[in-house]
C-alpha cells in the first residue's frame, strides 16, 4: 500500500499540479501589491463562475444564457440578510446557495421535460425579468441607485477584510472545492450519465438513465457554486447594481471562458479565464469608461478564432503538449513505461 502511495506521489500528473497550487497559494506571501492581487482574484473569480457553468453546459449540454440571474440571487440574498437581519455573510452564502438552487429547480422542472432551446430561452427571460424587478423594487434592493454593503471594518466574521490577501485565499478555496466536485463528477457514474445526456438523450434514456433527474442535479450543483460566487462578489466589491450582476453581458462573460478553454473538461474554464481576463482588464484600463462594449467585441473575435482553429477549445490542443511536458519531468518516463 505504501509503495502504491509513493508511486502516485512520484507521478508528474500528481506532483506538478500540486507544485503549481503551492505556488499560487504563496503569491500573497511574496507580494502585497494590491493591483496584482486584484488581478489574480479576477482570474480566479471568472474561473469559478465558468467552471460552475461548465458542469451544466459542458457535461450535460444544457446551455444557460441567464446564469447571471443565479449569481445575482446569491449576491442580493446574502446582502439583504446581512443588512436587515445581521446574518453573517458566511451563513448567508449557504442560504443564498440553497435559495438559488430552489429557484433553478423550478425553472428546470418546467423546461427539462421539453426538447429544443427552451431552457436557454427561459434562462435569458428569467434573468432579464429578475433584473427589471430588482431595478424597480427600490425599497428593498436600492433599485437603479444600487445597494451598498455596510462597512464593518476588518472583520472575518462579517467576511470583510482591509487587505486583499484573505479574499484571495477564500476564492482559491471556493475554486478548489469546485474543482474537486468537478473531478469527482467527471470520474463517477453520475458524470457518465451527464455526458450520455449531452451526447444522445434518446440513447441514454433507452439505457435507463433518468435524463430529467440528472439534468436537475447538474443544474443544482452549477447554480449553488454560482450563488456562492455571488456572495463573494458582494463582500469583495461591497456594492451591487442589477445591471452589473444580472445583465445578459455578464451571463456571456460567465460562459465564454469555458467555451474558449474547452467545455466538458476540468481545466478548460480556468485556461479560458487566464486568456480572457487579462484582455478585459487591459482594455478597461486603457479605455476607462469610454467604449464600454469594446471588450465584448474583442471577446467575440477571440471566440471566432477559437471556433475556427480550436473547435473543441484550447485545452484539447494544450493537453497534448502538457502530457509531453510531463514526460520530461522526473518520474514521467517511468509512469509511461508502467502504463505500457
Amino acid at each position: 500500500m505504501a509503495t502504491i502511495a509513493l508511486t502516485g506521489l512520484l507521478n508528474p500528473e500528481t506532483y506538478f499540479p500540486s507544485v503549481l497550487l503551492l505556488l499560487l497559494a504563496a503569491v500573497p506571501l511574496v507580494t502585497s501589491n494590491s493591483y496584482v492581487l486584484h488581478f489574480l482574484i479576477l482570474i480566479l473569480f471568472y474561473a469559478v463562475l465558468s467552471e460552475a457553468w461548465n458542469i451544466l453546459a459542458g457535461f450535460t449540454g444544457q446551455f444557460s444564457l441567464g446564469h447571471a440571474a443565479f449569481f445575482g440571487i446569491g449576491a442580493y440574498t446574502s446582502t439583504l440578510l446581512f443588512i436587515h437581519y445581521g446574518t453573517s455573510p458566511w451563513l448567508g452564502m449557504l442560504i443564498a446557495g440553497v435559495f438559488s438552487v430552489a429557484c433553478s429547480l423550478i425553472i428546470g422542472s418546467l423546461c427539462f421535460r421539453l426538447r429544443g432551446p427552451f431552457f436557454s430561452m427561459i434562462t435569458i427571460a428569467f434573468a432579464e425579468a429578475l433584473r427589471l424587478l430588482t431595478l424597480n423594487w427600490a425599497g428593498l434592493t436600492g433599485g437603479a441607485v444600487g445597494l451598498l454593503v455596510p462597512l464593518m471594518g476588518d472583520s472575518a466574521v462579517n467576511f470583510q477584510f482591509l487587505s486583499r490577501q484573505p479574499y484571495y485565499y477564500v476564492l482559491m478555496g471556493i475554486l478548489l472545492a469546485l474543482l474537486l466536485t468537478t473531478y469527482v463528477i467527471r470520474n463517477s457514474q453520475t458524470g457518465l450519465y451527464f455526458m450520455a445526456t449531452r451526447e444522445d438523450e434518446n440513447a441514454a434514456r433507452s439505457l435507463g438513465v433518468n435524463i430529467f433527474r440528472y439534468k436537475l442535479l447538474a443544474l443544482a450543483i452549477s447554480v449553488f457554486f454560482t450563488a456562492v460566487a455571488g456572495t463573494f462578489y458582494a463582500q469583495y466589491i461591497l456594492f451591487l447594481h442589477p445591471d452589473s450582476v444580472m445583465s445578459l453581458n455578464f451571463s456571456i462573460e460567465i460562459a465564454l471562458p469555458a467555451i474558449i478553454g474547452g467545455m466538458g473538461t476540468i481545466w478548460g474554464p480556468i485556461v479560458g479565464s487566464v486568456m480572457l481576463t487579462p484582455v478585459s482588464e487591459l482594455i478597461r484600463s486603457i479605455l476607462g469608461g469610454s467604449y464600454a462594449g469594446v471588450y465584448l467585441i474583442i471577446h467575440g473575435s477571440i471566440l471566432i478564432l477559437v471556433v475556427i482553429y480550436f473547435p473543441n477549445g484550447v485545452t484539447y490542443r494544450l493537453t497534448k503538449h502538457y502530457q509531453a511536458f510531463l514526460r520530461t519531468l522526473p518520474g514521467g518516463r517511468e509512469q509511461e513505461h508502467a502504463g505500457n
